[in-house]
């Protein structure tokens, strides 16, 4: 259990830059970001399957092929457009602790999976989380400058909001997914995975250029850095965070999945601090104080009871295998 909890401690680490990479890229719409990283995804991902894909696109059943769509839209396309509008609008704190509260949806959602922990026994580390991210939200707005929009702040929180339940969705059914099917190495899937997202995300540039709704012309404009943080997101957050999170998703129950969920909000916060220049301020040192005093007291919950059948004898040898299943798919990864 413990290999899940590192790969989900670092698939955080990487996932968190996603939040900063909207500020950097301002001058752009969410709809150019998502197609710009997923686009660079795909690529990265079809190179990666390209000595094998004909042989792997042979084994897919159709219903393969209809969660490789819904995850693609759901966990990466709509989630990441979702967040960038609200990163755009509300800020990086307000947008991050919104989908924080994944650990608290996803647990709840979880709660009758196989090896989940009884909510009793999680009832305390999800409020030390819930306080936590009350004790963010309080500061953020407290510190709103006197002329934020709050039609603005509501749209970015709604969407934000919206960010939340695509991922809580798209945690729990990738989770379960994975488990019912462990023919499928988490290199595999991951790879899979990412070149639906950029198959699809190709298509909808294609059309959005089309309807001259987005790659607009402007001098202001800089496509160097567009595409250098989405190609840095791309192979960080996408390729290798994901397959990460994928061994993640196999080796611990999925209350506890939601729970390491929390790394990303505080590895975003860190990131956020970086950018702006300056440390946290007294509320944000109790909220990340509280949400790690969460997840360290969740996984000890789980750890208390360790369930024998987390990772399945298939599972187990598709995991010991990964690295044959991939050339190097096991030092590198997906978005």
């Amino acid at each position: 259990m413990w290999i899940g909890v590192l790969c989900g401690l670092l698939a955080g680490a990487l996932w968190g830059m996603v939040f900063v990479v909207p500020e950097l890229l301002g001058a752009f719409s969410p709809l150019e970001m998502a197609v710009g990283r997923y686009v660079a995804y795909g690529a990265f991902a079809f190179g990666l399957l390209l000595p094998r894909l004909k042989l792997l696109l042979s084994t897919l059943a159709p219903g393969d092929y209809a969660a490789l769509l819904r995850h693609a839209l759901a966990g990466n396309i709509v989630y990441y457009m979702l967040l960038a509008v609200g990163v755009k609008y509300a800020g990086v704190a307000p947008t991050s602790l919104i989908i924080g509260m994944l650990p608290v949806l996803v647990t709840l959602l979880g709660r009758n999976d196989h090896g989940a922990a009884p909510l009793r026994r999680l009832a305390l580390p999800l409020l030390l989380v819930a306080a936590g991210i009350a004790c963010i939200n309080i500061d953020t707005f407290a510190h709103a400058g006197p002329g934020a929009s709050l039609a603005a702040i509501g749209l970015g929180v709604l969407a934000a909001t919206g960010a939340l339940l695509c991922w809580g969705w798209y945690a729990l059914d990738n989770a379960r997914y994975l488990k019912r099917n462990p023919q499928f190495s988490s290199a595999q899937w991951s790879a899979l995975y990412g070149l639906a997202t950029g198959v699809i995300a190709l298509l909808i540039g294609l059309l959005a250029w089309g309807a001259g709704a987005a790659w607009r012309p402007a001098p202001s404009r800089d496509w160097l850095l567009f595409w250098g943080c989405n190609i840095v997101v791309a192979l960080g957050a996408s390729m290798i965070g994901n397959q990460l999170w994928n061994v993640a998703s196999r080796r611990v129950p999925v209350t506890l999945s939601g729970q390491l969920i929390l790394f990303e909000t505080l590895f975003a916060l860190l990131y956020g601090f970086v950018y702006r220049g300056m440390g946290p301020r007294p509320l944000e040192l109790a909220a990340i104080a509280l949400l790690v005093a969460g997840v360290t007291w969740s996984v000890r919950a789980h750890a208390d009871d360790p369930p024998a059948s987390i990772l399945s004898p298939e599972a187990h040898e598709a995991e010991l295998a990964e690295g044959d299943g991939m050339p190097g798919a096991a030092h590198r990864h997906q978005a």
